[in-house]
C-alpha cells in the first residue's frame, strides 16, 4: 500500500538505477545564460535562479537551441510474431518550429515567444522595455532511436479514436538520451530540446509515480566543469490524452526550463504550496509539482491550455503559475499566464497534516443489523509504529468488513524479517483486545506484510524461514485472521529470461509462492490470504510482462487455491488498456471497471493469446481506491465509485460509460471496495465509509 512519503522508494530506485546525474557541477560551470533573484515569505528568505540576464539590467538573451527528435521502439508489442511499435516524433517537428514557442506571437506582454513573454509578465513591474529572453532559430538533429524493453514501457491503444499512448520509463529514456548524445558535441550554451510523440512517462523507475509529459534541467558533465541545459517533452496528437495537446507538454516544460534552469542539482526552493482550486493536498516546493513536474494550474481542471492560432494552425499553450504566485502574497498579481484568470489568488501555504488529530465533524453510519449480502467495505488501518493519533482499532466505524491492520516490515538490515508493533502509547495488550472486539463483532483483522516502500525480497532459504517464523509470530502474537500481501515495487520484480507467470523461475517470486503456501498450511483453512498488487503488477502485464509489469501475476497464480481475494490498486497507477482494446485514466469509473474484469474474465499476458491469466471467481476481487483526495494521486468520487460497483454487481449502465462489461449480467458476488485509509477516511469525516458502506451493503436489495 503505497504511503503518501516516498522516501524510502525514491533511495531505493536511486541506489540501483543507472543514475544519469551522479556530478555537483562548480558553481562557475558553464551553462546558459542566468541570474538569480530572492524574496521573502513569513520570515524566511527564498533564491530562484531563471534563464537569461536580470530583468533590471534590460537588453535580450538568445539561448541557442538544438532539437532531437526521438523515435521509441517498443520491444513489449513484439509478442505472438507482431511487429514492434515505433512512435516518431519527426514529422511534428515544423509544427513546433513554427509555433509560438520560437515565433513572435501577440501575448498580452507583447509580440514575442511564449517563453519570454511568460518572463516579462511576472517581471511586469521591474524589468525595462527591451528587456527579452529568446530561443534561437532551432538547429535540428537527426532522429534518434532508442529501444524501450520490456521492463521500461509499452504502448496502448484505443479502437475508439485510433491513437495509441506509450508510457515509457523516464529515468531510462534520459540514461539512454545521454548516453547516445556524449560525442555530439551539442555545447552548454545551448538548450537541448527532446521531443517525443505521444509519451506519457513516470519516474524514479517505478510506474506507480506516473504520469508526467516530460522533464529539464541540466545535466552535468563527467568533470563538472559545464552543464547542458535540456528539456524533454512529449507532443500530442487529438484526442490521445485529456489532458494535453500538441505542443502543449513541451510548452510546459520549456516554461519550467525557464523559471528553474539548474533543476537537477541545484533547484529552485519556493515555499511548500497547496494544490489549487480546492487545496486537496501539497503540491511541492518548486516551480512544479513533485516528481510529476505539473504546474500548480494543471490541478485546476482537464485540460490546462490557452489556445491560439499561429499560422493558421492552431497550438494548445500550457498556462502556468508565475513567481507571484509562489510567493504567497496578495496585491502581487497576475499570477498566471498567458491566462491571467487561471489562477486569481496567490499560493496558499502547505504543512503536511497527515497523522496529525483532526475531530470528524459527522459520526459514522451505523450499520443495520442484517445478514450480509456478501459484499465488503475493506480498509487500511494506519497502525505502524511510526503512525501518529490513529483512531484506536475498536473504534473504527462499523461500516468496515475486514480491516487491514498497517505494517508489518523488515526490520533494519533485512529484507524477509518482519517486525510489527502498534502505535507508540497504544500497547500489545490493548491492542490484542481491540483486535479480538472486533473479531467478536464478525469483522476480519488482517496483518498487512510489507507496504509501499519497504523491501520484501525472499532471495534464499533463509529468507524464507525467516519470513515465516517472524509473520507466524505476529499473527499469533496478536490475534489476526490472516495476511494481506502487499509486496510492492521494487520489492517484486521479474528477472530477464522469466517470461512465464505459470511457471516462474525468479527466485524470489517463486520463494513468496511457497512461503504463502506454508503459512497457510500452518494456520489452517480458515487462515485469510489477501493481495493488493499495484495494477502495474498485475493488470499492466497484459501490455508489457517483466520488471514490475505484471511481477504480482505469478504470485497471484500460485497461490490461486489459498486465495482469498485480491483488491488491485487502482491508484497510483498510468493508464492502461481494457480488454476492449481502449486504454482508460485512473480516477474514473471506466477506468475502475475495465480494470476488474481484466481480474473477472481473465486476459492475455504480454499480449500473448497462449499464455492467459485466468479468471478469477467474483468474490474474490475488490476494487482498489483512495480514501480522500489526499491519501494518493487519482483520487475517485463517490459517484463514480458507485457507478462502478452499479454496473460491475448490478449491470447498471452509467451516463458518459463507454466502457461495455463483456458479461452483460454482470459479476453479482463482486466482492466491494477497498480504501486507503480508515484513518484518512474519518479525518475527512466519515465521507467514504459514510457512502459506500451503505451502498454495498444494500445493493441488490433497492
Amino acid at each position: 500500500m503505497r504511503r503518501l512519503a516516498f522516501g524510502l522508494l525514491v533511495q531505493f530506485v536511486l541506489s540501483i538505477s543507472v543514475v544519469w546525474s551522479q556530478v555537483t557541477p562548480s558553481p562557475t560551470a558553464r551553462t546558459v545564460p542566468t541570474f538569480s533573484g530572492s524574496f521573502v515569505t513569513n520570515g524566511q528568505q527564498y533564491s530562484y535562479t531563471l534563464a537569461g540576464r536580470s530583468p533590471e539590467s534590460g537588453g535580450a538573451t538568445t539561448i541557442p537551441t538544438v532539437i532531437v527528435p526521438l523515435s521509441l521502439s517498443f520491444d513489449a508489442s513484439a509478442v505472438a510474431g507482431r511487429q514492434k511499435s515505433i512512435i516518431n516524433a519527426a514529422g511534428e517537428l515544423p509544427a513546433i518550429v513554427h509555433s509560438p514557442l520560437f515565433e513572435s506571437f501577440p501575448f498580452a506582454t507583447g509580440k514575442t515567444q511564449y517563453g519570454d513573454a511568460i518572463e516579462r509578465a511576472q517581471f511586469a513591474k521591474t524589468a525595462r522595455p527591451d528587456w527579452h529572453t529568446l530561443l534561437g532559430k532551432p538547429q535540428i538533429l537527426p532522429v534518434l532511436r532508442i529501444d524501450i524493453p520490456v521492463a521500461n514501457g509499452y504502448v496502448l491503444h484505443s479502437k475508439r479514436t485510433g491513437k495509441s499512448l506509450a508510457i515509457v520509463d523516464l529515468a531510462f529514456v534520459q540514461q539512454q538520451l545521454f548516453a547516445h548524445l556524449s560525442n555530439a558535441n551539442i555545447g552548454p550554451d545551448k538548450l537541448l530540446i527532446v521531443v517525443t510523440k505521444d509519451v506519457e512517462f513516470y519516474q524514479l523507475g517505478d510506474a506507480t509515480v506516473c504520469c508526467s509529459v516530460g522533464t529539464h534541467g541540466a545535466q552535468p558533465d563527467a568533470s563538472g566543469t559545464s552543464a547542458q541545459a535540456f528539456v524533454i517533452g512529449s507532443y500530442f496528437d487529438k484526442d490521445v490524452t485529456p489532458r494535453y495537446t500538441d505542443i502543449q507538454g513541451i510548452t510546459q516544460q520549456v516554461a519550467e526550463w525557464m523559471n528553474d534552469p539548474l533543476y537537477g542539482y541545484r533547484p529552485n526552493k519556493f515555499p511548500a504550496w497547496r494544490k489549487p482550486p480546492a487545496n486537496p493536498g501539497c503540491g511541492g516546493r518548486g516551480e512544479s509539482s513533485s516528481y510529476l513536474m505539473e504546474q500548480p494550474t494543471d490541478f485546476l481542471g482537464a485540460s490546462n491550455a490557452t489556445a491560439v492560432t499561429a499560422r493558421g494552425r492552431a497550438y494548445h499553450l500550457e498556462n502556468v503559475a508565475l513567481l507571484p504566485w509562489f510567493k504567497q502574497k496578495t496585491s502581487q498579481g497576475p499570477y498566471s499566464f498567458p491566462d491571467t484568470k487561471a489562477l486569481l489568488e496567490p499560493a496558499q501555504p502547505c504543512s503536511s497534516g497527515r497523522g496529525t488529530s483532526v475531530q470528524p465533524s459527522a459520526q459514522p453510519v451505523t450499520r443495520k443489523a442484517a445478514t450480509s449480502n456478501g459484499h465488503a467495505l475493506i480498509g487500511y488501518w494506519e497502525g505502524y509504529s511510526g503512525a501518529r493519533n490513529s483512531t484506536p482499532l475498536r473504534d473504527v466505524s462499523p461500516q468496515w468488513d475486514i480491516v487491514i491492520a498497517t505494517f508489518a516490515a523488515p526490520v533494519k538490515g533485512s529484507t524477509s524479517l518482519l517486525h510489527f508493533e502498534p502505535p507508540a502509547a497504544y500497547g500489545d495488550a490493548q491492542f490484542k483486545a481491540d483486535v479480538q472486539y472486533l473479531e467478536s463483532h464478525g469483522k476480519k483483522v488482517l496483518i498487512s506484510l510489507g507496504g509501499g516502500g519497504q523491501i520484501v525480497t525472499l532471495n534464499t532459504p533463509e529468507d524464507v524461514q525467516n519470513f515465516i517464523g517472524s509473520v507466524t509470530a505476529i499473527v499469533e502474537k496478536y490475534g489476526f485472521e490472516g495476511v494481506d500481501l502487499d509486496i510492492e515495487t521494487p520489492s517484486l520484480l521479474i528477472n530477464a529470461g522469466d517470461t512465464d507467470f505459470r511457471h516462474p523461475t525468479t527466485q524470489s517470486i517463486v520463494n513468496l509462492i511457497e512461503a504463502m503456501h506454508r503459512l497457510r498450511t500452518h494456520f489452517g483453512e480458515k487462515f485469510m490470504i489477501a493481495e493488493v498488487p499495484e495494477a502495474a503488477q498485475a493488470q499492466a502485464g497484459m501490455h508489457a510482462y517483466g520488471g514490475q509489469f505484471g511481477s504480482f501475476l505469478a504470485v497471484i497464480y500460485g497461490t490461486r487455491d489459498i486465495l482469498s481475494f485480491v483488491d488491485a490498486q487502482d491508484y497510483n497507477t498510468p493508464p492502461l488498456e481494457g480488454l476492449d482494446g481502449n486504454y482508460y485514466f485512473p480516477g474514473t469509473a471506466d477506468y475502475h471497471v475495465a480494470l476488474s474484469e481484466m481480474l473477472l474474465a481473465g486476459f492475455p499476458v504480454g499480449g500473448d493469446p497462449k499464455a492467459v491469466f485466468p479468471a478469477l471467481p467474483p468474490e474474490k476481487v475488490a476494487i482498489g481506491l483512495p480514501a480522500t483526495p489526499t491519501s494518493a494521486r487519482n483520487y475517485t468520487d463517490i459517484p463514480d465509485i458507485e457507478n462502478a460497483l452499479g454496473y460491475l454487481i448490478e449491470g447498471k449502465p452509467y451516463a458518459g460509460g463507454r466502457y461495455m462489461l463483456r458479461r452483460r449480467s454482470a459479476y453479482s458476488t463482486f466482492l466491494g471496495a477497498m480504501f486507503w485509509a480508515i484513518n484518512e477516511d474519518r479525518r475527512n469525516s466519515y465521507r467514504m465509509s459514510n457512502a459506500i458502506g451503505p451502498y454495498l451493503h444494500n445493493i441488490g436489495s433497492r
